[in-house]
């Protein structure tokens, strides 16, 4: 689904979203009120570029429009692999914008992320996965690393790693193991206005992903192992 015909099916009320150079900025209406909308499109990689202009973003809603939500589409292949960017430190930018999305976080605006087409890596984790509650369409194709990569990184072979997917979703791509694992809060089918005016009513900041993977049985151990070290326990009892 291209971003255009998104836009009409989440924001029906309305919207000025506009696109330049793959980055998505504008604003939308919900039930009456206005989010505020940032996001990317064309499965476009995140430079320094992309990542500072959302930053700018989400700032400039902070302080133009207190608890305002702020709406992420995500569409991306992920961090932009040139010596361009290494160069200008493409990690600082990144972190940047995720410090961004927890600042608007802890000044109480609702964000919430949406996967509509792809979102790998880097792009993902500093966009998406910043927000309150993210969420995804059922086609999205949703990972951190492919596993050929992770083969050649981990020296784990392909094999073996294809069996393990099949069991584990750690390991496995694709919205309906994120939502096992408990990245993801739901994934949307039907109206998606409604999904969106839901989602944002019901904002909460409490981080419940590893919990939502504990009762899921995507994750079995990220829960107890964070609710052992809060409460100053022994991690291995967990």
């Amino acid at each position: 689904m291209n971003w255009q015909t998104l836009a009409a099916q989440l924001f029906p009320q309305g919207h000025d979203i506009t696109e330049q150079d793959s980055f998505l900025q504008g604003t939308g209406q919900v039930d009456g009120k206005t989010v505020a909308v940032i996001g990317t499109a064309n499965h476009t990689p995140i430079g320094v570029e992309i990542a500072l202009a959302q930053a700018q973003a989400v700032l400039k809603t902070v302080r133009d429009h207190p608890q305002r939500p702020i709406v992420i589409l995500v569409d991306t292949e992920g961090q932009r692999l040139r010596h361009r960017d290494e160069m200008l430190g493409i990690n600082s930018y990144m972190a940047h914008l995720g410090k961004c999305i927890d600042l608007a976080r802890r000044q109480r605006h609702p964000v919430i992320g949406l996967v509509y087409d792809q979102a790998l890596s880097g792009g993902f984790i500093t966009s998406g996965l910043m927000a309150n509650a993210c969420y995804a369409l059922p086609d999205a194709a949703i990972r951190v690393m492919g596993l050929p990569a992770m083969a050649r990184i981990t020296k784990v072979s392909l094999e073996t790693l294809n069996e393990l997917a099949k069991e584990n979703p750690v390991f496995a791509p694709g919205a309906e193991n994120y939502l096992r694992m408990g990245g993801l809060e739901a994934i949307w089918q039907d109206d998606l206005a409604a999904r969106l005016a839901q989602a944002i009513a019901e904002d909460n900041a409490t981080d419940r992903r590893s919990e939502l993977g504990l009762a899921r049985g995507g994750r079995r151990l990220a829960h107890r192992v964070t609710m052992a070290v809060t409460a100053g326990g022994d991690v291995r009892a967990a």
